[in-house]
């Protein structure tokens, strides 16, 4: 068929004209993911580039979504597959499981996005008991022959006939055994050959049938399964922990087998052109002598350091440097490279922009700035809110009495505590109940994937920097501590031995350190991140380690504030926290609820308020309040002066500022038991009773309290404008905002303004002094969303309150539904993540674009933000900006994190700016 660089999927079962679903390495190059997958893509590159990539080809992802919709391989599948078979065939000059000179191939996964050890792969197909003494005569290596044939059976019987692993782990296990050896390589020709026969009659007993000696049904069978893996359990699991889309489905590489198993001048390995753990330069990645890739990603065998095989290998040592050098400065990026070497041959099996830790990231984007590889918006898409939240987590105290018991490889760096867990299902059941556990395997694999999420940080006692742990590890952001060889890890008695023959069980404390790699029993004290002491003003720039990457973040803060177009305030309730905010880089107060001043020792005036029976002692306990909220709001505005203070008048229903109904009932119960005076608990009780609400959150609260509590709003009104002349009084620059909430009228926000707007004149002709004092609403029914163009007739701004607008138009109960089926729903895959996270773009989101939509409409300078937990959340970040805000406001400790992704938002952005 003819290539078709805009292919169409095809019907189940047809084949559509034009469609083309196998590519040759030779075919495709890097800007391919979404068809060829990441893997295979760049396969194609790196043959492009003429580096030494083995022969092969890439079925497309196209083909797994028709076979995925179906249940059917596209008709024409088969076909193009023998072709490019063929063409291998003839290019090779052998012929596919072929009994005197075989062909043997792997079959991989390769998603659009990289997902380590979550899907399906399968080596040394073509392999039989036919080809096994062609392939022996072939390498001259009995040994070397019936090695690669029990890993066939065994990785077939696993991952095509669901065969369980452990069988066949325990079946060498016990070779290993009766040979008295303790590594796979110990074992000879003859070992191995008893090996394959025990192999063979696991998958008779376990499949009900006999491994597949025809080599095309082998590979046809192991493409299937690899397109079956994409619906596998870990692989659901993983792409919802990174939020990869469900329906991309995966391509499968076809590549003509190289073999790192022919003996000491043969091996495999996985490198890294920069730290992928610091981001520094140098030579990073892990070598395995006489064995299959396999082998170095599952830690069964521990490697030795890259470094080492320029004196096991220096030409490929030099050759593979070289290579390492070419594909950074092509990609442009740290690069993570597996490769083979087979008899004294390197040859390239993968490359792929690697996985970083969130240090690294910092480092390694201003590395390629300095570089000049990058520019400084390309720069800020290499780095995210999610890693710049991650260095800002506290680490160990060093300088604390803590007693090491262990050291082993730093994979992920961050300081993790918990209890010790054995196995991933004791990590997530105890997790679940509320406990922080660290797993403690002696190497992971994929189904380990779960109780990894669940954990605190993962410590195994075998593998490196590139095995499963450690590059799952990094990818998910988890503290990690790999290859710690001293500790003996017993997964079945479920304990760990140290040195010295302390012993750790099951529900013992421990921290880990992924940044040194150091093991500690108990719980050690933590310190704050430098970053944080940056932010904070108590940290610059300097030469250590630690200042290093600070001075990374502070570039790469420059950047985004250079780019961004959305300002960043702060949700602060008080001086202390705003003063916090604007040293984190907060351009204002975006939020600041009132209802937080009422609580304390005011508590008492807010019950007198509640209690009031007449006008005048109403009044009385409001004439009491105002010079208090009048002093918060004289504080907020110093803490703040030259910035806009939006301040939202009283919102929660008023029974929230009244003891708890069981509690009171209780003691007015006691009261009378014991004749003693109650009159005010009684009164109390009353009024709770009174304000009852069977759904509090959709009653009496918000705007509605000012409408039927006469005083309230206008007192809370005369506060702000008596704390802003008097801060002008005193030359400093207030710039208050009246924000009114829970409005779904324009009729409701008109009386709110006109009592408003009286009280400000007043005080201006006390004071003599002028205010201006914007006066605008939080938009957080759908209601308000909806009439947003005739409320913007009463508002000069409108802030969207994105946590109740999403109760509101889902109709949950935030309190609530989190506990109950959240879970549930993010299993099920009906959320991909919860939608009081990250904005629901299709629902809230629309009534938001909507809204400022129709605002502008009325009102042109209208000015716009949000308020909402989203406002610090990145994803949500970008949405807001793609939508025309004009500012995001989140709690003092997001304000990086928003500034960062508003600036990656500004580089990123495909609309315009709606201004």
């Amino acid at each position: 068929m003819s290539e078709n660089k805009d292919p169409h999927v095809a019907q189940h079962g047809t084949s559509v004209e034009g469609v083309k679903f196998v590519y040759d390495f030779t075919e495709g190059n890097k800007d391919l993911k979404d068809l060829l997958g990441g893997k295979g893509a760049n396969l194609a590159e790196m043959t492009n580039l003429g580096l030494p990539v083995p022969p092969g080809f890439t079925i497309t992802t196209e083909a797994c979504k028709v076979y995925l919709e179906s249940g059917e391989e596209p008709a024409a599948l088969r076909d193009e597959v023998s072709a490019h078979l063929a063409a291998l065939e003839e290019k090779m000059g052998k012929k596919l499981g072929q009994a005197d000179n075989p062909l043997l191939v792997s079959v991989r996964s390769g998603a659009k996005f990289s997902m380590p050890g979550m899907m399906d792969t399968v080596l040394n197909i073509g392999l039989s008991d036919k080809s096994v003494q062609g392939l022996a005569e072939q390498a001259g290596d009995d040994r070397f022959a019936w090695d690669s044939y029990r890993r066939l059976i065994q990785m077939f019987g696993k991952t095509v006939l669901g065969v369980d692993g452990e069988l066949f782990e325990d079946a060498l296990e016990a070779a290993k055994a009766a040979k008295k050896v303790t590594v796979d390589t110990e074992l000879e020709a003859a070992d191995l050959k008893k090996l394959v026969t025990k192999f063979k009659k696991i998958v008779k007993t376990e499949a009900g049938r006999d491994f597949p000696q025809d080599p095309r049904e082998q590979m046809d069978l192991a493409i299937k399964a690899v397109f079956d893996s994409w619906n596998g359990d870990r692989a659901k699991l993983y792409r919802r922990q990174e939020r990869i889309p469900h329906d991309l489905g995966t391509a499968v590489n076809v590549c003509s087998m190289v073999f790192g198993n022919l003996g000491p001048d043969s091996g495999t390995g996985v490198a890294f052109t920069r730290d992928p753990a610091s981001g520094h330069q140098g030579v990073y990645g892990d070598y395995l002598q006489n064995a299959q890739g396999e082998d170095v990603v599952a830690g069964i065998r521990n490697t030795v350091p890259l470094a080492e095989l320029e004196r096991i290998d220096k030409k490929s040592y030099d050759q593979l440097m070289q290579i390492m050098e070419t594909l950074e400065n092509h990609y442009k990026d740290l690069c993570d490279i597996e490769f083979t070497i087979e008899r004294g041959q390197l040859w390239m099996l993968q490359t792929r922009v690697g996985k970083r830790t969130a240090g690294a990231a910092f480092r390694i984007a201003t590395q390629l700035v300095d570089q000049g590889l990058i520019d400084e918006a390309e720069a800020l898409t290499r780095v995210n809110g999610a890693q710049l939240a991650q260095l800002m987590f506290p680490r160990f105290d060093e300088s604390a009495k803590v007693e090491q018991v262990g050291r082993g490889i730093a994979a992920s760096p961050g300081a993790a505590v918990g209890k010790a867990v054995f196995d991933s299902y004791t990590a997530v059941k105890w997790s679940r109940s509320g406990e922080k556990v660290i797993l403690i395997r002696r190497e992971t694999n994929p189904d380990d994937l779960d109780g990894m999420i669940a954990a605190e940080g993962i410590l195994t006692s075998r593998g490196g920097k590139t095995s499963h742990a450690a590059v799952v590890a990094r990818g998910m952001g988890k503290t990690c501590v790999c290859g710690a060889e001293e500790l003996e890890v017993d997964t079945k008695r479920r304990r760990m031995t140290v040195p010295g023959g302390h012993v750790v069980e099951e529900g013992d404390l421990i921290s880990i350190d992924g940044s040194s790699g150091k093991v500690y029993l108990g719980e050690v004290p933590v310190v704050p991140s430098p970053v944080v002491e940056y932010f904070e003003g108590r940290m610059h720039p300097g030469a250590d380690d630690a200042d290093e990457l600070v001075e990374a973040v502070h570039r790469m803060m420059a950047f985004a504030d250079r780019k961004r177009r959305l300002r960043v305030r702060a949700n602060a309730d008080n001086a202390e926290d705003a003063l916090r905010a604007r040293r984190f880089g907060a351009q204002g107060i975006g939020l600041c609820r009132t209802e937080h001043m009422f609580l304390g020792d005011r508590r008492e005036l807010v019950e007198r308020l509640i209690l009031a029976d007449t006008e005048a002692e109403r009044e009385e306990s409001l004439k009491a309040l105002l010079p208090l909220q009048k002093q918060d709001f004289v504080e907020l505005f110093e803490a703040m002066d030259g910035l806009p203070v939006t301040i939202r008048l009283l919102d929660p229903p008023l029974h929230e500022f009244l003891p708890d109904i069981t509690e009171l009932s209780v003691r007015v119960a006691l009261a009378e038991s014991r004749q003693e005076p109650h009159e005010n608990e009684l009164r109390l009780l009353q009024a709770v009773h009174r304000l009852h609400e069977q759904n509090p959150m959709l009653g009496l609260r918000g705007v509605r309290l000012g409408l039927v509590i006469p005083g309230l709003f206008t007192m809370q009104v005369r506060a702000i404008a008596e704390a802003a002349a008097e801060r002008r009084a005193a030359k400093g620059d207030p710039r208050a905002e009246i924000m009114i909430p829970l409005v779904g009228t324009v009729q409701e926000l008109e009386i709110v303004r006109e009592e408003a707007d009286k009280v400000i004149a007043e005080v201006q002709e006390a004071t003599g002094t002028e205010l201006k004092l914007a006066i605008g609403t939080m938009i957080e029914l759908p209601r308000a969303a909806l009439t947003a163009g005739q409320i913007a007739e009463a508002a000069e701004f409108f802030s969207f309150g994105t946590n109740d607008l999403t109760q509101t138009v889902w109709g949950f109960s935030r309190d609530d539904v989190e506990a109950s089926f959240f879970t549930a729903y993010l299993e099920k895959g009906i959320f991909g993540v919860s939608p009081f996270e990250t904005i629901d773009k299709d629902g809230v989101g629309s009534l938001v674009k909507s809204a400022v939509r129709a605002g502008r409409e009325t009102r042109p300078d209208l000015k716009l933000g949000v308020c909402g937990e989203h406002g610090g959340d990145p994803e949500s970040v970008h949405f807001f900006h793609e939508v025309g805000l004009d500012y995001v406001s989140c709690s003092p400790f997001r304000i990086p994190v928003a500034r960062l992704e508003a600036g990656r938002a500004a580089v990123t952005s495909t609309g315009s700016d709606h201004r």
